[in-house]
Parts: C-alpha cells; structure tokens; sequence
C-alpha cells in the first residue's frame, strides 16, 4: 500500500567532497538531521539536490542512498525527470526498483514543449512505473506551465499520479488546485514563503528546501497546523519566515548549503559551475539565522 504524503516534504541537497564526488556519509546526515526533526517525507535528486549536474549514475546512487539509510523511517520521493523520455523511463525504473515510495517528474526543459508532447511524456513515464507519481510542475525552469486544469486532468487520466508540486509561484493557480481540484489532485506547494498560506487554505502539504536549515521550525508550524491551532501556528510562522525569506532572496540551493554550515553541518560547495553565496548574500543569511536562534 502507497504511503500518503503530507506534511512537511524536505528537498534534499547533494553533499559533495572536496575532489566532487557524492559525499553518502554527509547525505546520511542530512537525512537523519531531517528525520530527527520530525519531517513527514524526503524528496531525493531534485532541484535543490542539484540532479542537472548529476549523471545519471550519479542520480541512481543518491536514489540508493538515501533510501537505505532513512530505513522505512519516512517515504521517500525520488526525482526521476530528465530531457530525454527515455532517461526518464529508465531512473524512474531505477527508482522504483531501488525502493523509493514515489516519483516526482519534471517535464524536459531547454525547448518548451507542445501539449501532446507533455502529455505522451507523463503517459509514457508514468505507464513505466506502479508506485505513485509527483507532477513536478516548475514554469521558470520549463518554459510551460502546465496549468490547474491540464494538471488535473493527469490526475483524473492516469491512476499512479497523485500529487503535484508547484514551483509556479502562482497563488491563484495553487488555490484552483486546492479548492477546485482537490478530488483529482492533491498539492504539494512548492515555494517555500508560500507554506503557511497553503498549508491553511488546504494543501496536503510542502516541499521546502529550507527545512534542511531549519526543519523543527518548519516542523511546528505544521504540526500547530495539523492540530487546529491556528494561533500557534502563526506565532511560529512569524518566528521562522524571515530566515525563509533571506534564504529564498538569494541563489536558493547556494542558500541551503550555506545555510546547513552556518547551523553547524558542512556539506561541501555547489557543484560548479555554481559557487558559493557572496560574502554579502551569507552575512545576510547568517544574520536572520543568528536572530532565530537566540
């Protein structure tokens, strides 16, 4: 039987070594930071994970990784979506295989598709596994937004997908899923400042990178959430929002990273081309965390 996913969902980083490759012993780390904390699911290899820097194998081993360590202790959400049907077919395999309890796809990028070909694209990689699928819909990086009715219709048409993250950073599309298409579709929302509005309007839940940096934070304003106590929930939202909010003011997966070391866990640098945050961007960060914590 499928493990629901609600709550809180962490976008897990990649954790590198010095000479570049895939650290596991700190990826275990993060992962356990995060399961500690109380965290609802684990997202593997997406965005913040820095998967288009990854090769495929590369992709498959921290599949393999972070659901052995984490044990059963949580599901985990492995994303599978790449430029090339095909590819994306043979990770989702690989995935499923390796035991992850979902998938997340995000549709080919770099030449905005047609409809049809989105469409035989999500068919074609959900009719390749039997676990549940996670639409990955993310405009800015995609060139297409997939829409609150297209998304749904995936939802009605095809039995495995039940979810959708939405990185559309569109309020008024998120609240047509949520009120509109909560039979076909449940929403994950995908921008993390976002979270509060969401979760209390009726999203199932969240996929947030800054709850590697701050994941008990996060985690109370869910629970405050979950228990009724709406009050409780905004004191704490109020509480956590400015780190939020530095974070997703500058290169985000940068943020994650310096965040994670300014916490005490180092996890290495972006893999490059990108860089680590400027001096400025980290002072910035390093001070609402610093007001957080004290």
């Amino acid at each position: 039987m499928a493990k629901e996913l609600r709550g809180v969902l962490t976008a897990l980083p990649t954790p590198f070594t010095a000479d570049d490759q895939i650290d596991a012993g700190l990826m275990q780390k993060v992962v356990d930071r995060n399961i500690d904390a109380g965290v609802d699911a684990l997202v593997v290899g997406g965005g913040t994970g820095e998967y288009t820097s990854l090769t495929n194998a590369e992709r498959r081993q921290i599949f393999e990784i972070v659901v052995e360590h984490t044990a059963g202790r949580v599901p985990v959400v492995a994303h599978t979506g790449s430029l090339t049907t095909r590819e994306a077919v043979d990770l989702s395999r690989a995935a499923e295989a390796t035991g992850a309890d979902a998938l997340m796809l995000i549709t080919p990028f770099y030449e905005p598709l047609t409809e049809t070909e989105i469409n035989r694209y999500v068919e074609t990689v959900a009719g390749s596994v039997s676990v549940p699928i996670m639409l990955y819909n993310n405009p800015g990086v995609t060139g297409v937004n997939l829409g609150a009715e297209g998304i749904a219709r995936f939802g009605r048409e095809i039995d495995n997908i039940e979810y959708v993250k939405d990185s559309s950073h569109d309020w008024e599309q998120a609240l047509r899923l949520i009120h509109h298409h909560r039979d076909d579709i449940k929403l994950i929302m995908g921008w993390d400042s976002f979270s509060f509005g969401a979760l209390t309007e009726g999203a199932a839940g969240i996929m947030a990178g800054a709850a590697n940096v701050v994941p008990n934070e996060i985690v109370a304003v869910v629970r405050a959430i979950r228990e009724g106590d709406l009050n409780r929930a905004l004191e704490n939202w109020l509480r956590v929002f400015p780190a939020i909010d530095a974070m997703m003011a500058v290169p985000f997966t940068q943020a994650v990273k310096a965040g994670l070391r300014l916490q005490g866990l180092d996890i290495g640098s972006p893999r490059s081309p990108l860089a680590d945050l400027e001096p400025d961007a980290e002072a910035s960060l390093k001070a609402a965390l610093d007001r957080l914590n004290h």
